[in-house]
């Protein structure tokens, strides 16, 4: 399925933008998963949250407050419910990209990445969720898929709920080759679901929301471009002195778009613009199990108050396409 006219440039789908469709997107963080990846469905989940209830330890501990979060309605300005199959998370998710002239960058099992890039081809870069110990994940398997284009981005790499930071030892090979092959990373530095050390993932800890976990990472790999999903929030100090620390380093606002009150998101956006980081900010949806997400992320970057036209193209498609390294030529310009 064509957008305007497709070309294709050092392997990647580009799209030539037709005055008759909307400007293009790019989602550096979608997820292609199992329906069931956030627990037996219906779940849901709050775009946004209307506030972080307490949990008293002695009503249910941490599974009471997963059920609290993604099994009631109870935390949600505004919630939603998870996709009942496999077929139509994916189908449902691909007819948003098409509505809003999105390709994105998909993470998840390779199965899942295949198949979702076999219906989709021009909407889908395949990346890969990844874990260290994970067996299909080897050094050997990593670098078939670099070399054939398997995978075009690494990442997201799931370390923070591992307890590991990217600079740690254990993650290195990896890096290496990634840097070997000139593949763009995407890590998770911020936020996951909340509590979840109690309920999900015991090696889950706050400190790793720190951008500073990415730091002797980049400068033992200075060639590798690296994006830092969920971009650290809510830890803008450390963000910040990362990026001006390291120019090769970016953001995507994955999940914090649309879970985040509002006004949370909006501050915690305008602080990094404000500071001088707006062409190294891309637009990221985190969509896991709810396609609606999509929707909600880019209705809140496109009713910021403080954002340009050309910022809101910026964080739209052109710094991720500056990014992912695609065509010059192509490239959307806000006018």
């Amino acid at each position: 399925m064509a957008v305007g006219a497709l070309l294709i440039v050092s392997g990647w789908p580009l799209w030539a933008q037709s005055a008759a469709k909307r400007l293009p997107i790019i989602d550096m963080h979608l997820h292609a998963i199992p329906f069931t990846d956030q627990g037996p469905p219906p779940v849901t989940i709050g775009a946004p949250y209307r506030d972080w209830s307490a949990q008293d330890p002695k009503q249910g501990g941490g599974m009471g407050y997963m059920n609290q979060l993604l099994k009631s309605t109870t935390m949600c300005a505004t919630c939603l419910t998870s996709a009942p199959s496999d077929d139509a998370l994916r189908n449902q998710t691909l007819d948003l990209l098409k509505k809003y002239n999105i390709v994105g960058v998909a993470s998840g099992p390779m199965a899942y990445v295949r198949r979702w890039q076999q219906q989709a081809p021009d909407r889908i870069i395949p990346g890969i969720l990844f874990t260290i110990g994970d067996p299909t994940l080897t050094l050997d398997s990593m670098r078939h898929y670099f070399q054939t284009g398997a995978v075009k981005v690494f990442g997201e790499l799931c370390l923070q709920y591992q307890g590991i930071a990217l600079s740690d030892s254990i993650v290195e090979p990896y890096l290496k080759l990634a840097e070997e092959f000139d593949i763009p990373v995407s890590v998770h530095i911020g936020t996951g679901p909340p509590g979840v050390a109690y309920f999900g993932a015991p090696a889950y800890r706050a400190r790793l929301h720190s951008a500073f976990t990415a730091e002797e990472a980049m400068l033992r790999h200075p060639k590798l471009r690296v994006a830092i999903a969920h971009a650290g929030w809510p830890l803008g100090d450390d963000l910040l002195a990362t990026l001006y620390s390291h120019p090769q380093a970016y953001v995507d606002v994955g999940v914090i778009c649309y879970i985040l009150p509002r006004v949370e998101f909006h501050a915690y956006l305008k602080r990094i613009i404000d500071a001088g980081f707006g062409k190294r900010v891309m637009f990221g949806s985190d969509q896991m199990v709810w396609p609606q997400a999509i929707e909600v992320g880019i209705k809140a970057i496109e009713s910021a108050p403080f954002l340009s036209p050309a910022q809101k193209r910026d964080i739209f498609y052109n710094n991720a396409a500056r990014f992912l390294r695609l065509d010059d030529g192509s490239k959307q310009k806000t006018k």
